[in-house]
C-alpha cells in the first residue's frame, strides 16, 4: 500500500503523538498483482471493505476499512475496528498548545492502516465542521483540524466520532486486483457498524453484508 496525495495533507500538523502510548500493529498491506490493473469498479467511498479469509496479509486478516477516496488515481480509507487504548483527550489538547484545563474525558485511538501513523484523523457524524472538513458521504465526514479536539472538549463537537492514527492506502489499479483475487468484499456503511465499539463482532457483521460483484 502506498501514499496518496488526497489524503497526505490531511494532518494534524501540530500534533505527533507519541508512539509508545500504542501498539501500532498494521505496517504494510497486500502486495501489487503481477497482473496489469483491472478497470476500476464503481468507486467504493462511502462503503467498507472488508478483508475475507482469502487475505494473504495476516496483519490485514478481518479488517475493516471505512473507503474515504477511490477512483483512477487510487483509492484510501480509514480501519475502523483496531481499538489500541484510551488515552486522555487533556493529552492530545496538551499537544496541540491548546487549554486542557477541567478536561477529564478519555478518548480512544484505532489503528487506521500503515500509511502517515504519527497522524490522527476524526471519523465523525456531520454535526461539526471546519474548515479542514471533508464530507464523505451519507452522514460521515472527516477533519483533521485540532480545532475539533477543542470543541470535543467544550461539547460541541459531533455525536460519534473515531480517533484513527493513519490510514490505508493503494495505487492506481491495485485495489481493483486485490478484489479480484477475493481478498476484499464491499459492504454497505451506517452508523451503527462504523462507530459500533463492539469490536468483537464488527467483522463478522460487516461480512454479512458483503456485496456481490458480477
Amino acid at each position: 500500500m502506498t501514499r496518496h496525495p488526497h489524503l497526505q495533507s490531511l494532518r494534524l500538523s501540530k500534533l505527533a503523538v507519541v508512539l509508545s502510548l500504542v501498539g501500532v500493529g498494521l505496517v504494510a498491506g497486500p502486495g501489487h498483482s503481477a497482473e496489469g490493473p483491472p478497470p476500476v469498479i464503481g468507486s467504493l467511498v462511502g462503503q467498507v471493505l472488508v478483508a475475507t479469509d482469502d487475505m494473504p496479509d495476516p496483519r490485514f486478516a478481518r479488517t475493516v476499512i471505512y473507503m474515504v477516496h477511490h477512483d483512477t488515481d487510487g483509492a484510501q480509507g480509514l480501519v475502523v475496528n483496531r481499538p489500541l487504548r484510551e488515552i486522555p483527550l487533556a493529552t492530545l489538547l496538551e499537544q496541540t498548545g491548546l487549554d486542557s484545563k477541567g478536561v477529564t474525558e478519555m478518548v480512544r485511538l484505532h489503528v487506521g492502516g500503515p500509511v502517515q501513523t504519527f497522524r490522527i484523523f476524526v471519523l465523525h457524524t456531520p454535526e461539526y465542521a471546519s474548515g479542514n472538513t471533508m464530507a464523505v458521504k451519507n452522514g460521515f465526514s472527516l477533519t483533521w483540524d485540532p480545532d475539533i479536539l477543542k470543541a470535543i472538549a467544550t461539547g460541541k463537537g459531533p455525536r460519534r466520532k473515531l480517533f484513527i492514527m493513519g490510514y490505508a492506502g493503494w495505487a492506481p489499479g491495485q485495489l481493483e486486483a486485490e478484489m479480484k483475487t477475493g481478498a476484499w468484499v464491499r459492504a454497505s456503511a451506517d452508523e451503527a457498524l462504523v462507530f459500533d465499539d463492539n469490536y468483537d463482532t464488527k467483522w463478522d457483521r460487516a461480512i454479512a453484508r458483503r456485496k456481490i460483484d458480477l
